[in-house]
């Protein structure tokens, strides 16, 4: 995760917290948890009481506190084992988030999120690894209408390291209420850099990452496993028995 993403979300939770907005409200609308939201806004003064929107609601009972407990644990669990990213890590990590999230199209870098974090860690990752001409870079930002084009735009500028000069003109979407109702408050930003080059190597790196040796190991001792069992099963398997492995997994004696 990029260090301007975590700056920018700060700053962003720190306004929207002097507007008025309740941390639940905050927390929803950059997409972190309440506690992060609590930390980052503890010192803001409020410009009065805060008007809590919808109605009154109870305390969390039993099970939610113990989700809530669940996901903190996760959280920190996950902190631990991560750690520190190494140059490889993060060279394997970029590749898998851009093969999830990225363009596959030939001739241009391109991606598109709304998570901060997300953007920030794809920075990261191509300028650590592909070394562009920072000029040669782009930014565009897809934002419902009513909400602040400056602040987002200036959101996505810290984010993304990139001068509001290499932002293009943004998209305004209408919002339909019938399909959504919470709106992302800085939008979705589409960063890109023309360059065949780089391209074709993320398209290598990609390749490399879903055909590894550990990958294709795991798969062809699945098939092993398969071919055993219908051997054994004879010519004329029980309907069902071929599949034994899927359903029941490999015996053990």
């Amino acid at each position: 995760m990029g260090y301007r993403g975590k700056l920018a979300e700060r700053a962003a939770a720190r306004e929207l917290r002097a507007s008025g907005l309740t941390l639940a409200e905050i927390a929803s609308g950059l997409g972190v948890s309440r506690s992060s939201a609590s930390v980052w806004v503890r010192d803001v003064e409020l410009p009065g009481p805060i008007r809590r929107r919808g109605p009154r609601r109870r305390g969390p009972n039993a099970l939610q506190r113990r989700k809530a407990a669940e996901i903190e644990a996760g959280l920190a669990w996950g902190r631990e084992v991560i750690g520190e990213l190494s140059d490889r890590d993060l060279l394997i990590a970029g590749t898998a988030l851009y093969a999830g999230e990225g363009s596959k199209a030939d001739g241009r870098v391109r991606f598109a999120n709304t998570d901060s974090a997300m953007v920030g860690l794809f920075m990261d990752w191509l300028r650590r690894f592909f070394n562009p001409e920072e000029a040669r870079l782009r930014a565009r930002v897809y934002l419902h209408q009513g909400l602040d084009l400056a602040a987002a735009h200036q959101f996505w500028s810290t984010v993304t390291g990139l001068p509001l000069g290499q932002f293009g003109k943004p998209y305004r979407a209408v919002p339909d209420p019938s399909i959504r109702i919470s709106k992302h408050p800085f939008g979705c930003v589409y960063v890109s850099y023309s360059s065949s080059l780089a391209h074709r190597r993320i398209t290598g790196l990609m390749e490399a990452l879903l055909s590894s040796s550990s990958h294709r190991s795991g798969v062809a001792q699945l098939a092993e496993h398969s071919t055993v069992n219908r051997r054994a099963v004879g010519s004329s398997p029980t309907p069902g028995a071929s599949d034994g492995l899927l359903r029941h997994g490999p015996s053990h004696s």
